[in-house]
């Protein structure tokens, strides 16, 4: 029984997991794919039709290979309540950079809305922006590499 309890261990902590897509509840496929690949330069992985009403759309930021947000149309009135909400009004995502002026301004050039002015934290440099819709972002340039 103790190898057996010492091998699932060995396997637990040889396990790589991660998070693939996090879904965000948009109005419409196309204008959702025009922000994120215009506005904020991500790059569109992949846009599948699935039906008439339903596609599989991965948008992901410059550099990212593991994560990728997952457009997914509001297909009701409970699900469009929460465009522009999904986190109840706080930040509801965390876009980390190499270099935050560059992006920040870069953004503001393309017409993202900012909440506030790139401030030093403890763990970087934030500023708040938002999306299309009105979720709450933050643009972070880490205090260390990670």
């Amino acid at each position: 029984m103790k190898v057996l309890i010492w091998y699932i261990t060995l396997l637990i902590q040889l396990m790589k997991q991660f998070i693939a897509h996090v879904t965000l509840v948009v109005n419409d496929y196309d204008e959702a794919i025009s922000f994120y690949t215009q506005k904020l330069s991500f790059r569109l992985v992949e846009d599948t039709v699935l039906s008439d009403t339903k596609r599989w759309v991965l948008v992901a930021p410059p550099g990212s290979v593991e994560t990728c947000l997952l457009l997914a149309k509001a297909a009701n009135e409970e699900q469009k309540t929460r465009i522009g909400n999904q986190a109840g009004g706080r930040v509801a995502l965390f876009l980390y950079t190499d270099n935050l002026m560059r992006d920040y301004e870069a953004m503001q050039q393309k017409g993202v809305a900012f909440t506030s002015v790139p401030r030093k934290e403890v763990y970087g440099t934030v500023v708040v922006f938002s999306d299309l819709y009105g979720n709450l972002w933050d643009l972070i340039q880490p205090a260390t590499v990670r």
